[in-house]
């Protein structure tokens, strides 16, 4: 039985599916990712949504799926969840003792609790796959053929160490950003060694579209509209999957944000964001053997903190020093959200004390309040003169040309890589920043690279050169009330 035939049995799944008209999208999808032959309306869907000329006649074993909110792509993940893991036989490919995994990957635990309720609902209120239902656990079903069901969260870290019979990854393209520099890739990266010793695997990965960056963006740029292409790319509008959702709910979101609109509901890559700082620049810039700096006599260190506002935000303090014409990071000491204030003033100054630094500067939106804690602890809080778009505009260029040094630490690379350049709606101006997706910060990386602009914009002793002397004393006298102009200085 194929997954087309199991949505239209009703001891299956037809309850679910009783509007045939709303799932017609849905049907060419899964038709076209499963090698099944598809009708003339699917076959025309199909062409619409991969650009592509001919129906495939294998099922594919990597396709990604790029829909707008609310099209269904939740739902149906878990389905093709349930569906692999109890129409097909994987005991033949597996050790003694071992199970072949079924992992879902979502966004955050909220989104991984509404897809295993999905699952939940497709396998209990089935009887006949009911009782293949070993064990049911937070985040996983065990099946009497030796599937384990998983769903989780994105995290490389996490899901390694299983046999995957299929990896299904939900809205990837908005997974956060501080667990490793490019999540996505590393996740993807982690997946496919799991995957090997299965055949006929399956990698889906589904979700709305972001910048015009990262795995999904490349995927599509790769495979779509390529008839020989082998992973399988299908990008359709909200409505074409889900009709169901009014066309005023869209029209009402293209009228207050085109460009947020446009990649919520129809599918289309962002074109106001774009990636700011790349991994290759941040590379050369670290120093791979050093976490931190211990502090030395005679040199003179600047210091930037930037305070949480509350929420999930870290304070950060960042602490950086003059070497000829490069600018060298220090040390980055973070304390996480929850912390008292007044401790982390605290403890940052203990920090800065062992430096030798007495003032430091940070943004204005922590108000007075941090700045009497620090002066209550002998350390002057200066206002920074430019804003945080300001600070990553002018450290770009010294990432660029390779005129810092910084630290080995997985956080700062993450969140610097993760910067965006975006423009602002109504003003047009760009902003840089963080990814605006659930989970991603900055907090680190505005430390660092404001530690490091304050060294390329602090005043420095003018250093008279003997070229520089020499050319002025042959000059000419000239009368008082002349003065002179053109002495080459060297700052």
């Amino acid at each position: 039985m194929n997954l087309l035939q199991a949505m239209r049995d009703p001891n299956l799944f037809a309850p679910w599916f009783r509007d045939e008209g709303t799932w017609a999208a849905w049907r060419a999808f899964l038709g076209a990712l499963f090698g099944l032959p598809l009708s003339d309306t699917e076959a025309e869907v199909f062409r619409a949504c991969t650009d592509r000329q001919t129906a495939p006649e294998a099922p594919y074993s990597e396709a990604w799926l790029i829909c707008g909110r609310r099209a269904g792509k939740s739902f149906v993940l878990a389905l093709i969840a349930v569906f692999l893991a109890c129409f097909r036989d994987y005991r033949q490919h597996l050790a003694p003792g071992e199970r072949a995994t079924i992992l879902v990957i979502a966004t955050d635990r909220k989104q991984a609790r509404t897809i295993f309720r999905y699952i939940r609902a497709l396998l209990l209120d089935v009887p006949m796959l009911a009782r293949m239902v070993e064990r049911e656990a937070a985040e996983e079903f065990d099946l009497n053929n030796r599937v384990t069901i998983e769903v989780g969260t994105s995290s490389y870290r996490s899901v390694r160490g299983r046999t995957l019979a299929a990896a299904l990854c939900d809205e990837l393209a908005f997974w956060p950003t501080d667990d490793a520099a490019e999540p996505d890739y590393a996740i993807l990266d982690a997946l496919r060694p799991a995957m090997a010793t299965v055949p006929g695997a399956m990698l889906l990965c589904a979700s709305s579209p972001y910048a015009r960056k990262g795995a999904l963006y490349e995927a599509h740029r790769r495979h779509y509209g390529r008839d020989t292409a082998p992973a399988l790319v299908w990008q359709a509008a909200t409505r074409v999957m889900n009709p169901s959702v009014r066309q005023s709910v869209i029209d009402e979101a293209m009228e207050r944000d085109p460009a947020w609109a446009s990649a919520e509901y129809l599918a289309q890559f962002r074109r106001d964001v774009e990636a700011f700082i790349t991994r290759e620049a941040v590379q050369a810039c670290m120093d791979l053997d050093i976490r931190e700096r211990p502090a030395s006599t005679g040199i003179r260190y600047f210091a930037f903190v930037d305070l949480g506002g509350g929420g999930a935000d870290s304070s950060v303090l960042g602490i950086a020093h003059q070497e000829d014409t490069v600018a060298v990071l220090d040390v980055l000491r973070e304390e996480l959200a929850g912390v008292s204030p007044s401790l982390v003033v605290e403890r940052f100054c203990e920090t800065l004390k062992a430096y030798g630094v007495h003032q430091v500067t940070g943004d204005k939106y922590a108000g007075e309040w941090p700045r009497e804690r620090f002066r209550e602890k002998g350390v002057e809080y200066y206002i920074s003169e430019k804003s945080k778009t300001e600070i990553y505009a002018a450290f770009l260029p010294i990432l660029n040309t390779q005129t810092c040094r910084l630290i080995n630490l997985p956080k700062l690379e993450a969140q610097l890589i993760a910067l965006e350049r975006r423009t602002t709606r109504g003003t047009g101006r760009d902003i840089i920043d963080h990814p605006q997706i659930k989970g991603a910060h900055d907090d680190v990386a505005n430390a660092a690279a404001g530690a490091i602009v304050l060294i390329s914009t602090a005043q420095r002793p003018l250093i008279i050169t003997p070229e520089a002397l020499a050319a002025a004393r042959a000059r000419p006298q000239r009368s008082r009330s002349m003065p002179t102009f053109g002495v080459p200085w060297r700052f």
